[in-house]
């Protein structure tokens, strides 16, 4: 027994002498070649890991560097022209002036009637105006004034109302309203009350297609489209709709608001005409337009942006004997000479628009929104008043002529206005707000950040990559925060994005660097995260997501990397794996 136990232990250890592996050459080539290729896999993960640390630290280096170069570049602030700030007062004062008359006189009412000193509910009591003024009260620092609206907000606003309201209206003001001073002051109470109102209002989308119905009652949840439209459904509000129920999806984390509003840009491409002009009414259940007006005025919408200007294009006149250009109305295959005031957002968005083509074409579009817009400033210097009427009819020999005399102050060109006997809402959300932007540094609502809706309710810009960015970091939610008393409040406490994406033969990598720039400390550390295929795995103060290299596959040589800091971009290699 005990001779049977030592050769059992003998048999065991034959592997770890030489002369068993001399005797049996082929165990011992495979031997060789299990050690070599061990070696090569330990020194090419070392190599690997010390590759990467490299490239890490230079990063990090050149991360630091262009901070570095963004902080100096804040710190040349633009000095402020004694001349825009004196304007910017004004308005102001014109904002504490009339939001003073609502709060005595109106307060919680839809809107003001300043000549009988009273308030009217003309959109079922659901504090328009209030709601309405909330950003434009935040943007210009007028605390005490928004602590007031916000406790009604929280206290006293009720959205359970038996009343018909339109979807529209409501959408833009209220919803956009809240949002906006939700995303500006970090409030949850805005959120909240916008998600509430946001629910009552979906039904309105439960038709065949998902183009919604115009109007829909608050308690009760019925939808309809208003007589006066023919049981259609009108453009302007099926198609601008979305920004709102998108921004609301993106802030809840409820996505039903999103699938409700994106079914509609669906259903209209399926039946887009070829020359992408969509009249101003569609059937909700078709999606089809009903043969009524085109027009870029009052009731329209636009998108598939490059088939709509070519459809755009079409549109286009010239008056005798000065050339004014100016975008006719087209019903069926007749066109008015006939331009609504409102289309005046026309060489804005072309102006934009032109910057993603070439140069000749960029060239073209940017001319004529210069002559659009000669025609817009000329509406209100052709009329004794210097204030621009509804809509202008184009005739031979006689250049323009006022059609609707009468002006509401609308923004779509800022202006000054006479007294009526009601302050509209979008007075004090839009007319102001953009008066008080105009002469205010863009470091107030930076453009590359907000996006504003239709009634010029300023909501932060959010893509997939922030999000992405904002689950890693925990939901860290921004807040601006008051520079000057002077100039309102200034977005500079956000954190700083900094994207990097670089590109492998066969796959796709993202690296993407956040910083995060917190009040309490004053020198920032930076947070890492290489998000790739695997679990993450901690490397000292970096957090990175490793995959196994398939080491049998060439190694990228020349990555390109661009990195993103703002306005900072920078293209190199980051060399060998």
């Amino acid at each position: 027994m005990a001779r049977s136990r030592s050769s059992s232990s003998s048999s065991k250890f034959r592997y770890c002498n030489p002369s068993y592996y001399l005797k049996r050459p082929k165990r011992l080539a495979l031997l060789l070649i299990v050690f070599v290729s061990a070696t090569f896999f330990v020194w090419d993960r070392q190599t690997l890991v010390r590759e990467h640390e490299v490239e890490v630290s230079k990063l990090t280096d050149e991360v630091h560097r262009l901070r570095d170069m963004l902080e100096e570049f804040k710190s040349k602030a633009v000095p402020n022209d004694p001349v825009e700030m004196h304007r910017r007062e004004k308005v102001k004062e014109a904002m504490v002036h009339a939001w003073s008359s609502y709060e005595r006189y109106a307060w919680g009412n839809d809107e003001l009637q300043p000549q009988s000193k009273d308030g009217v509910n003309s959109f079922g009591g659901l504090g328009a105006t209030l709601i309405d003024s909330l950003d434009t009260l935040y943007i210009m620092g007028l605390d005490e004034q928004f602590q007031r609206a916000r406790e009604w907000v929280a206290n006293s606003l009720d959205f359970n109302k038996d009343y018909d309201a339109s979807v529209f209206e409501t959408t833009i003001r209220v919803v956009g309203g809240l949002l906006s001073a939700y995303d500006l002051s970090r409030d949850n109470v805005f959120l909240e009350k916008a998600r509430d109102i946001a629910d009552r209002l979906l039904p309105a989308w439960d038709t065949t297609t998902g183009i919604p119905y115009n109007v829909i009652n608050l308690a009760r949840g019925n939808a309809h489209n208003p007589g006066w439209a023919g049981g259609q459904s009108i453009l302007a509000d099926s198609g601008t709709e979305q920004l709102e129920f998108i921004a609301l999806s993106q802030r809840t984390g409820d996505p039903k608001y999103q699938e409700k509003v994106e079914k509609v840009i669906v259903a209209l491409n399926k039946t887009f005409p070829a020359d992408g002009l969509l009249p101003i009414y569609i059937n909700p259940d078709t999606a089809t337009g009903s043969y009524s007006t085109i027009t870029f005025g009052a009731m329209g919408d636009r998108d598939m942006w490059e088939t709509s200007m070519k459809g755009l294009l079409s549109l286009i006149r010239r008056s005798m004997p000065s050339s004014f250009a100016y975008i006719c109305e087209k019903n069926g295959d007749s066109l008015t000479d006939k331009m609504d005031e409102l289309a005046c957002f026309a060489p804005g968005m072309l102006a934009l628009g032109s910057s993603d083509y070439g140069p000749d074409e960029a060239k073209k579009f940017l001319s004529l929104a210069e002559e659009l817009a000669w025609t817009c400033y000329s509406f209100y210097q052709s009329t004794p008043t210097k204030l621009a009427g509804e809509n202008y009819f184009f005739n031979p020999g006689q250049d323009m002529t006022v059609g609707t005399s009468w002006n509401i102050l609308r923004p779509e060109t800022v202006n000054t206005g006479v007294k009526d006997n009601k302050m509209q809402s979008f007075f004090l959300a839009e007319t102001l707000k953009y008066l008080y932007l105009l002469f205010s540094p863009p470091t107030v609502i930076p453009l590359d950040e907000w996006v504003f809706n239709t009634e010029a309710h300023p909501l932060r810009i959010v893509n997939r990559n922030d999000a992405n960015l904002a689950a890693l970091e925990g939901q860290h939610k921004p807040v601006i925060k008051i520079r000057s008393r002077k100039t309102g409040r200034l977005g500079d406490d956000k954190p700083d994005i900094i994207m990097i994406s670089f590109l492998e033969m066969d796959r796709r990598v993202s690296l993407q660097f956040l910083t995060e720039k917190r009040a309490a400390r004053p020198n920032p550390s930076f947070q890492f995260y290489i998000s790739t295929i695997g679990s993450p795995k901690p490397i000292g103060s970096f957090f990175i997501l490793f995959f196994p290299w398939p080491w049998h596959l060439p190694c990228y040589k020349y990555t390109p990397l661009i990195l993103k800091v703002y306005d900072f971009f920078v293209l190199r290699n980051i060399g060998k794996c």
